[in-house]
């Protein structure tokens, strides 16, 4: 047998080397044996985790944080499936990661072998782009092409699925080549001509900026133009961060669980520029009512994306980080448009004086993220707190909310904490979880604990699944069905067996003193915090509604402690 010849497994290895990786997250198996084989001393750092579905979520995670494409490496059947919700999550999200899988081996492909899935056949809905490995000579350049594809343009999710035998096999030595650089298309002058008269015709200019400006590293861009404009803006969930959320054009997130505030600026406003937004149902409302007065001004990289939802009256497709410095109108005078804004924004403002001892989630969360500073990030599950998260905390840098936007999966706010704190070891990054959503990926605090990943998690504990229980309440006639987890395991315990430092609040004093320890922890560390079960997210849009019909809070009853 040839000994001085690469494997294709090395040349995986040796490839994700040549592109820069210094972090990969994977569980081993089968299939993807030659691939391991080849890893072992390799210099690469791979993050053994517990479950597929916490690799898949940290590489994505990682890829939010640090604007570089995320690896995740699994094996066949069982071990590729598990990858598919983080997959789907990556592809709803724009998140650049490649997923590389094994398969077994071509002679038993199509014969149902033992853990064959078409796991190619499976995720084409869901992956920008897909390989199934037949020639290993080939693998450096598919690899690369692999890296290119996912961050160029809208990013998204590559699969390169390798059957065993193409891994094993000795090959010539093969490079990457050269690629093609992929040059972003430059925004049409027509277009940004066309905008600009819309901006100095406008009395009622409101900016709504989405998750598409941090992917293309456009912060910087858009934060400029909105000092050059003076023109007041909302955010997304996905956006909040691209201009700091204590700017004072700055109105908050939009959509159902947005701020009245920025719900009614979008209801009166007569020009919607939305700049890298996809005019998503969870911000639009009932789309017919949606900015019912506006002209639009779409910016995105996306042509698919036009048109899509809302008539735009101008598109222009291209890079943000061209467009936005091209477009510099003669500004009107909307001075009295940003005072509404601004007295709408001061009197309709989140209060944190909520009757009771127990604890207040919202105030808890908006404490956290300011004694973090300007490093705080926060990877945040999905439910309650998600949305309290996103209401509360502040965020002066972008990248800082990692969160599962379009898909919604709860699980993701513990792995996906472990990916960016690697990424970002220097930051004080926080996972804000629910007690429903940590039990999803609960296994991967063994991971946290092997490799010291100095994450800290905030568990807030309303012994249900809390945002379900709150449209039972509001919208099925208080039918609570199967909601209850008030069996709850004892989490400091659960933490502390999994060899992490854990401790427990129940009263409001005890909040500030937990958030400093908790902060000045160096170590991962839980900090479990019970909360009154009848705690509902506030303002509210009903589903079906407009944004103009928000549901505001009630408090006839005091936050209880328990």
């Amino acid at each position: 047998m040839p000994t001085n010849k690469p494997t294709g497994a090395q040349l995986v290895i040796s490839t994700l080397k040549a592109l820069g990786v210094d972090v990969l997250f994977g569980y081993p198996g089968g299939a993807i044996m030659p691939i391991y084989d080849a890893l072992a001393g390799s210099g690469l750092r791979h993050i053994l985790v517990r479950h597929e579905q916490g690799a898949s979520f940290a590489a994505d995670s990682y890829a939010r944080a640090t604007g570089r494409v995320g690896v995740c490496m699994a094996t066949s059947g069982p071990g590729a499936t598990n990858l598919i919700t983080g997959i789907a999550n990556a592809y709803m999200d724009s998140v650049p990661v490649v997923f590389i899988t094994g398969q077994v081996a071509t002679h038993l492909m199509g014969t149902d072998g033992f853990q064959e899935v078409d796991f190619l056949g499976l995720t084409l809905p869901v992956v920008k782009h897909s390989w199934l490995v037949r020639d290993a000579a080939q693998i450096p350049a598919i690899l690369a092409r692999a890296f290119a594809i996912a961050k160029e343009g809208r990013p998204g999710p590559v699969l390169v699925d390798i059957p065993k035998d193409v891994a094993a096999s000795f090959v010539e030595a093969s490079e990457m080549g050269e690629l093609p650089a992929w040059t972003p298309a430059a925004p049409k002058a027509d277009a940004i001509e066309a905008a600009k008269t819309l901006i100095e015709q406008a009395k009622k200019p409101l900016l709504y900026i989405g998750g598409g400006v941090h992917m293309a590293d456009a912060d910087a861009e858009m934060r400029d133009f909105v000092e050059r404009t003076g023109i007041p803006f909302v955010s997304t969930l996905k956006g909040l961060g691209t201009v700091s959320t204590y700017h004072d054009l700055h109105l908050g997130m939009l959509g159902m669980h947005g701020t009245r505030a920025g719900n009614m600026a979008v209801q009166e406003t007569d020009l919607l520029i939305a700049v890298g937004a996809r005019f998503d149902d969870r911000a639009t409302g009932k789309l017919s009512a949606f900015a019912p007065h506006a002209r639009v001004i779409h910016f995105d990289i996306d042509p698919a994306e036009f048109h899509k939802n809302r008539r735009a009256d101008v598109a222009i497709l291209g890079d943000l980080k061209l467009a936005l410095p091209a477009l510099r109108p003669s500004m009107p005078d909307i001075s009295d448009w940003v005072k509404l804004n601004k007295a709408n924004k001061w009197q309709h403002r989140f209060k944190y004086d909520a009757p009771g001892k127990g604890v207040y989630a919202p105030a808890l969360l908006k404490s956290l993220s300011e004694k973090a500073g300007k490093k705080f990030i926060v990877a945040c599950d999905v439910g309650q707190h998600q949305m309290w998260v996103a209401q509360h905390c502040e965020f002066e840098q972008n990248r800082a909310h990692l969160t599962s936007g379009g898909s919604g999966a709860m699980g993701y706010g513990l792995p996906a904490g472990m990916g960016a704190k690697l990424g970002l070891p220097d930051h004080h990054v926080v996972t804000v979880s629910g007690d429903g959503s940590f039990m999803m990926n609960i296994q991967e605090m063994a991971t946290l604990r092997r490799y010291g990943i100095n994450l800290k998690i905030v568990l807030l504990d309303n012994s249900s699944l809390g945002l379900v229980r709150q449209w039972q309440e509001l919208f099925y006639e208080e039918n609570y069905s199967e909601i209850d987890l008030s069996d709850n395991p004892d989490f400091v315990e659960v933490a502390k067996a999994f060899g992490l430092s854990a401790f427990r609040i129940t009263q409001r004093h005890e909040v500030e003193g937990a958030i400093d320890r908790l902060l000045a922890a160096d170590a991962p560390t839980l900090l479990h915090v019970l909360i009154d079960p009848r705690e509902n997210v506030w303002p509210l849009v009903p589903p079906g509604a407009s944004n103009a019909e928000m549901m505001e809070e009630r408090w006839d009853e005091p936050i209880d402690s328990y």
